[in-house]
């Protein structure tokens, strides 16, 4: 059953973004009800968010109805999640105060259903200490809050209170309506994709990584409630709403951008093909086939998991291995080598695992000795399971503390 989101839309100069956020809403199969302040239909109009919503706008809270039912009783009932995007200082202020007296704060007023917002407005109303309170208040009674990006501003000025990404918000509405928040507040690091290895600026040594694994994990992370950074080598894939995007190219970029975030991460998830080896050499030039050698140097590559594993120290450690022969041998050499907590496995060779592809076929290896062979699944289902273990031995680790 579709999930139906109240869209409020505040006057801010962000409002216009507003029609992304509906747009991107509709697409994910949620019902879309606009309510709009007075103010907002001075930088939007409604027929806009109408035509994008495929449902009336609200504005007046004393239009009459269509129907028999009270305007802001009705949309506040019907309200499985209310989103304010953007919410200015002004209606922050209000909503803390207990005002109603507009149709959108009437509506929050009236309804049980969760209420995000996400701030956006001048980066010295945004820090102002009075709002900063308000927000303290409306957290401490069960509101949610997006925070607002770092960055240029309408205004010209550089700093916090623009609106936070359209993914960003989609991620957390999604997060919203996910009842299983066994990641909540967690701190989850996952790599995906191949790295490249330059030989000069126009060659490379790659691997056939999609990224589709690793991508698939950091989406049902963050689904869960986890605050996911994904490091990734390059790819096709679009980052997942809400999650974290640090791209990379090298072996050894991942392996700084890893390391650098590893103490202050509950669980590391390393998806990632990374190459084993690079060229010894770069030339900064194209070379050019009357002088390439046909012998190439290559040196190893950081060892990223294995420094991981001898770092370890709290944090739950998952590695994969993507095998040709010898599957459970090789797999279990890894677990014992890396001093990692779980290992998933495959064989590149059965139908529905592999590079490219949306299903996985996989065997998970424990630490404590157990193997879990699973079937024929497609990645996001393979994620949940994993993360679904992960979640338990992060449990059971902070118990030992």
């Amino acid at each position: 059953m579709s999930k139906t989101v109240i869209l409020g839309v505040t006057g801010s100069i962000a409002a216009y973004k507003a029609a992304e956020l509906a747009s991107l809403m509709v697409k994910r199969n949620y019902v879309v009800h606009v309510i709009m302040t007075p103010a907002a239909t001075r930088f939007i109009t409604p027929l806009t968010l109408q035509a994008i919503s495929q449902n009336p706008v609200h504005v007046d809270m004393f239009a009459s109805p269509g129907s028999w039912e009270i305007g802001h009783i009705s949309l506040a009932a019907r309200a499985d999640l209310v989103l304010v995007a953007p919410a200015s200082a002004d209606f922050i202020a209000r909503l803390a105060a207990g005002m109603a007296d507009d149709l959108l704060a009437a509506t929050i007023m009236a309804t049980k259903a969760t209420v995000l917002l996400a701030p956006a407005m001048n980066d010295g109303m945004y820090a102002n200490p009075v709002l900063q309170e308000k927000i303290v208040y409306l957290k401490g009674v069960g509101y949610r809050f997006i925070e607002p990006e770092t960055g240029r501003l309408a205004c010209g000025t550089v700093g916090q209170g623009r609106l936070a990404s359209p993914e960003a918000i989609i991620g957390a509405v999604s997060q919203a309506f996910s009842s299983n928040q066994d990641l909540a507040d967690k701190r989850i690091l996952v790599t995906a994709g191949p790295t490249r290895e330059p030989l000069d600026p126009v060659r490379y040594l790659s691997n056939y990584s999609s990224g589709k694994m690793g991508y698939a994990i950091a989406e049902e992370a963050c689904r869960r409630g986890a605050r996911v950074t994904l490091v990734s080598g390059p790819t096709q894939l679009a980052p997942p709403p809400g999650v974290s995007l640090v791209p990379v190219e090298t072996a050894q970029e991942m392996f700084e951008a890893v390391v650098g975030r590893y103490d202050q991460v509950d669980a590391v998830i390393k998806a990632a093909a990374v190459a084993d080896f690079r060229p010894r050499q770069k030339s900064e030039q194209k070379l050019k086939k009357q002088v390439f050698s046909p012998v190439l140097e290559l040196e190893r590559t950081p060892d990223i998991l294995g420094y991981l594993g001898e770092h370890k120290s709290r944090q739950v450690l998952v590695g994969f291995a993507a095998e040709t022969e010898n599957l459970l041998e090789n797999a279990g050499g890894k677990l014992r080598q890396k001093n990692l907590d779980l290992v998933v496995a495959n064989n590149l060779t059965e139908p529905g695992a592999g590079f490219g592809v949306d299903t996985n076929l996989v065997t998970l290896l424990y630490s404590s000795g157990e193997t879990v062979k699973l079937p024929v699944l497609s990645k996001k289902e393979v994620a949940g399971i994993l993360l679904d273990k992960v979640a338990a031995i992060i449990q059971v680790q902070a118990k030992k503390v």
